[in-house]
């Protein structure tokens, strides 16, 4: 899967101008090898450099203003949360015709989970539950604001936008008006009644790593800030099963409101990710498809 089918305006990167950066800027590491990652990923590009470490190089512009907040950020959160996340090694300038700011990290050891597939769903639920509290609780000064934190309201233009355009894919099998009630009655849910929390916001498998079934850390905070705490609960529908799921719910004492703004918000990713994903990331439109199910099984029950 190349970057130029999955995004037309994706900035070529490639080992040669990889092994460049790193010569130029961080000559101290020159030697180690370069090795491309296979990744799910949609924003960033990476390469293992060494054994322990790895560079993330954003391929599109709007992903390149997301390195200089994990820069900021990334430090001041570490030591507030339970689970490993990103440490800086490296903050790399553009050069060699890359335009853009880019990270060398430590590497984290741990597997992307797929849903369907999870050794300790129940274990993983209470670890994710763990994580998302402990984001909550961060009370850092000057937060920006989450991408995905706004009122849902916001999302609904181009939510209609991609029912509609699932309903020209009939192969996909996509119930759109089943998919459409449930946006409808999220909707009208209460908007937050208490103050915006600190987010990681984009809470996918792609963004979390396992082992021995449990969670080993949480990865890729561009999209982090503070914003509606409905924005954290996507793991319980692209992700985790009914039992978990009622088991991250219980160990976050969600409310009703929530619950159904948190459901759709998923939702609302998945639709959108399914049509322009389904024929250049396999991971995500797979994943996609999933939320799709488990949302509308949850919500006819």
């Amino acid at each position: 899967m190349s970057t130029a089918q999955m995004h037309p305006d994706a900035h070529p990167v490639d080992e040669d101008l990889v092994r460049r950066l790193i010569a130029g800027q961080f000559p101290r590491w020159a030697d180690l090898p370069v090795v491309r990652l296979p990744s799910p990923g949609t924003v960033n590009v990476m390469y293992r450099l060494g054994d322990d470490m790895v560079i993330r190089l954003p391929m599109l512009a709007g992903g390149a203003e997301d390195v200089a907040m994990e820069w900021e950020w990334l430090p001041r959160l570490a030591p507030r949360l339970p689970t490993p996340v990103p440490e800086i090694l490296g903050a790399g300038k553009p050069a060699e015709g890359y335009p853009w700011s880019w990270s060398v990290l430590r590497w984290l050891a741990g597997a992307n989970p797929e849903a369907g597939a999870l050794r300790e769903p129940v274990a993983l639920a209470r670890d994710l539950a763990g994580f998302v509290a402990a984001m909550r609780s961060v009370t850092l000064p000057g937060a920006p604001k989450a991408y995905r934190g706004g009122s849902l309201a916001l999302l609904d233009p181009p939510t209609r936008a991609a029912i509609e355009q699932l309903r020209r894919i009939p192969e996909e099998g996509i119930d759109c008006d089943a998919v459409a009630a449930v946006w409808e009655d999220a909707l009208r849910a209460p908007d937050p009644d208490g103050p915006p929390v600190w987010l990681h916001a984009d809470l996918t498998p792609g963004n979390l790593l396992v082992a021995g079934g449990r969670l080993s850390s949480v990865i890729d905070f561009g999209c982090m800030g503070v914003g509606d705490p409905a924005c954290d609960l996507f793991p319980a529908w692209n992700l985790l099963p009914a039992d978990a799921r009622a088991v991250f719910r219980a160990e976050l004492g969600v409310d009703d409101a929530t619950w159904r703004r948190g459901r759709a918000r998923t939702l609302s990713q998945a639709l959108n990710a399914l049509p322009y994903y389904r024929t250049t990331n396999p991971a995500m439109a797979a994943n996609a498809r999933h939320v799709i199910r488990e949302v509308l099984g949850e919500y006819r029950r």
